[in-house]
């Protein structure tokens, strides 16, 4: 019980720092990278907790809590497709920087030799 309540306190305060603008005041923070790792950890955590519950457990409402904990598992695991991607797009513009940064030495020389 304690995994999954730690997960939804952790979702719970990305979710009020996204709808309060933290992400943007706090910027030492990589907050698609906190997001993601959320994620993972939530889909391990459930998964693993519904295999539990289905395996140990014969009677109705523990195969019921199995299924449900498998349909979170599967939206956590989309939830990790979505994020991922947002943290590659994330990645490569903290790599970019400015297009002009980046010359070549071809640019900066004022040889006209080929």
């Amino acid at each position: 019980m304690m995994a999954p309540l730690l997960e939804f306190l952790l979702a719970l305060f990305l979710f009020f720092a996204y709808a309060s603008k933290l992400n943007e005041k706090f910027k030492g923070v990589h907050w698609p990278l906190a997001d993601f790792l959320r994620c993972v950890t939530a889909a391990i955590i459930y998964f693993a907790i519904s295999i539990a519950a289905v395996s140990k457990y014969s009677d109705g409402a523990s195969k019921a809590a199995g299924v449900f904990g498998f349909a979170a598992t599967i939206v956590f695991a989309v939830d990790f497709y979505i994020t991922f991607n947002d943290l590659v797009t994330f990645l490569k513009q903290g790599s970019s920087g400015s297009p002009e940064g980046h010359k070549t030495e071809d640019e900066d020389s004022d040889s006209d030799s080929d």
